[in-house]
């Protein structure tokens, strides 16, 4: 069956790289800067249910979406928009300009729109470090196939940037802005889930190894607030190992794991 998106879609170029899963924990630190969305990420799946099967199956979502067919990712993205219009309340604890009692909901535009860009941006960063530069009209095609994404969990297209540019303006503006705060909770909760997730002993070093890159692509200021340790050392052996992984390693592995099976 025909799906949202095909084979000649940026979206489809992008994230069949397997590497592309190193945007993830970025994009989830960055949302939970976020004071309001924080309070609804953590209702939506800390006292929901376990909060990392509840990422997985966000993440299978939206596997479905860019690679599954449009029943089918439509029926999924229909129970998240449901989930959402459930998912409310209140901040119980002040967090930067937020004071006690904000209301806050899992479907509002505003905080949407915050999780969408924030996955493109991190997606944009990781292809370009590790994979290469899209050109402009790529970037463009880009957000236009998540406009698609956005609109399935119930952005209006007036809600959305028109353009991949303006994606950037907004993003820069909001970590410029005082509406970013990492709270105390949000700092040792975020951690503990997007960077200690449990792990086979064999497996640590590549979980470090993904904690290094994911602190490396940190904007500097939430990285700072999330208070992650960062010099000029780490930052060089960062971007080496980024140059090192895009010039001989992926063009060295076989298709079959490089690239994810649609």
């Amino acid at each position: 069956m025909d799906g949202y998106f095909n084979d000649e879609s940026v979206i489809r170029l992008v994230h069949r790289n397997k590497i592309m899963a190193l945007a993830g924990p970025r994009a989830l630190l960055m949302q939970a800067a976020h004071p309001v969305a924080f309070a609804g990420f953590f209702a939506s799946t800390v006292t929901l249910d376990d909060p990392r099967a509840r990422l997985r199956r966000t993440a299978e979502v939206l596997h479905t979406i860019v690679f599954g067919d449009r029943d089918t990712a439509s029926c999924a993205t229909a129970r998240v928009r449901a989930l959402h219009r459930r998912v409310r309340g209140d901040l119980t604890e002040s967090a930067g300009r937020f004071p006690v009692g904000t209301r806050w909901a899992a479907d509002d535009p505003k905080l949407l729109l915050w999780v969408l860009t924030t996955l493109v941006d991190s997606s944009l960063i990781v292809y370009d470090r590790y994979i290469g530069p899209l050109d402009s009209n790529q970037r463009q095609s880009y957000w236009e196939d998540y406009r698609v994404v956005g609109s399935l969990f119930g952005l209006a297209g007036c809600e959305m940037p028109d353009t991949i540019r303006d994606v950037e303006d907004y993003v820069a503006n909001m970590l410029a802005g005082d509406v970013l705060h990492v709270s105390p909770r949000a700092r040792e909760l975020a951690i503990e889930i997007v960077m200690q997730p449990p792990v086979p002993f064999a497996m640590r070093p590549l979980r470090e190894l993904t904690n290094f890159v994911t602190i490396g692509l940190l904007p500097s200021a939430l990285r700072h607030q999330y208070g992650l340790a960062w010099d000029c050392r780490r930052e060089l052996m960062f971007r080496a190992g980024a140059e090192y992984t895009k010039r001989l390693v992926l063009p060295s592995l076989p298709p079959t794991i490089r690239y994810r099976r649609s």
